[in-house]
């Protein structure tokens, strides 16, 4: 009798009902029997308080809710800031790396910059910054092939491409270094950096530069002409890429569906479904605690 019990209240059920359902069996009723007697009792009373509560529902509740006002805040609140690109951090993208990306280091690709650069378009994104070193401007050479240049007149116009600034001086050309912009605006802005580069030289120039760069630094890559950020951007127990280009999170991180047996579920890690009980517990098994019970 009291191993049943036992065995029934780690699953989870009252021990009033455990004790109703054992009287009514008898001690020597196997464990199935008993199992099966609390399934049946706790989903018949978990349809009539479904019941009760429908007809509490029906009696209070006006005809016809908007859907809006039976939505959760939670839901609703996603649904209005999730379009409101006031929420939206700052892109910069490093315009030499995107491109030279695209052009598999063998060519500066300008299409891949406008790929990129409509991507965060799509997802609402309006202020965009792309930095490029202005003698990208300059014709064609063999040992630096430009493609589609055309393009980086058209998102100048646009106000979305800057040219860093360079010189020549006595037939040598003076280049600005074009990474400091990148991560200097950034920095000023609280923004993105869209960049596969680490720019570890910067790193060690300031101590608020480092940090910044190891929180806010988005890699990427192409297939073909897709530009593919990492759904996981700060790694798997980082937040979403959703949230991680938000000043706000307003996406839950666990979207999980909630597991319909709740604290009687005996699957422990491999249930598929999420277990809020679970946050800062082992997810073992019911039969795995009894093994390690039985051995203890």
């Amino acid at each position: 009798y009291q191993a049943k019990m036992d065995f029934a209240l780690k699953l989870g059920y009252a021990g009033d009902q455990i004790q109703a359902v054992l009287n009514k069996l008898g001690a020597d009723a196997l464990i199935n029997d008993v199992l099966a007697e609390l399934v049946r009792l706790g989903n018949k009373s978990e349809s009539e308080g479904q019941s009760s509560a429908s007809s509490t529902a029906s009696t209070l509740v006006p005809r016809g809710p908007c859907p809006k006002e039976i939505a959760s805040p939670e839901l609703s609140l996603e649904d209005e800031v999730v379009d409101n690109s006031d929420n939206l951090r700052p892109i910069v993208i490093d315009g030499s790396n995107v491109a030279m990306s695209h052009g598999n280091k063998e060519g500066f690709s300008c299409r891949g910059i406008q790929l990129a650069v409509d991507w965060f378009l799509e997802k609402g994104h309006k202020d965009i910054t792309v930095f490029v070193p202005a003698w990208r401007k300059e014709q064609s050479r063999p040992d630096a092939p430009i493609t589609d240049q055309e393009i980086l007149r058209k998102l100048e116009k646009e106000k979305i491409l800057v040219f860093t600034p360079s010189r020549r001086v006595q037939g040598r050309r003076v280049v600005c270094y074009d990474d400091r912009f990148i991560v200097k605006l950034a920095f000023d802005s609280d923004g993105i950096i869209v960049s596969n580069d680490n720019y570890r030289d910067l790193q060690n120039e300031k101590p608020e530069w480092k940090k910044f760069i190891e929180e806010r630094l988005l890699m990427y890559s192409f297939v073909n002409d897709k530009f593919m950020p990492p759904d996981d951007p700060l790694g798997r127990h980082g937040p979403s890429l959703e949230n991680f280009l938000r000043k706000r999170p307003v996406i839950p991180e666990h979207k999980k569906q909630p597991c319909p047996y709740g604290k009687k579920c005996t699957y422990g890690h491999k249930c598929k479904y999420y277990h809020p009980e679970r946050a800062n517990q082992p997810q073992r098994s019911v039969a795995d605690e009894l093994r390690i019970s039985a051995k203890l």
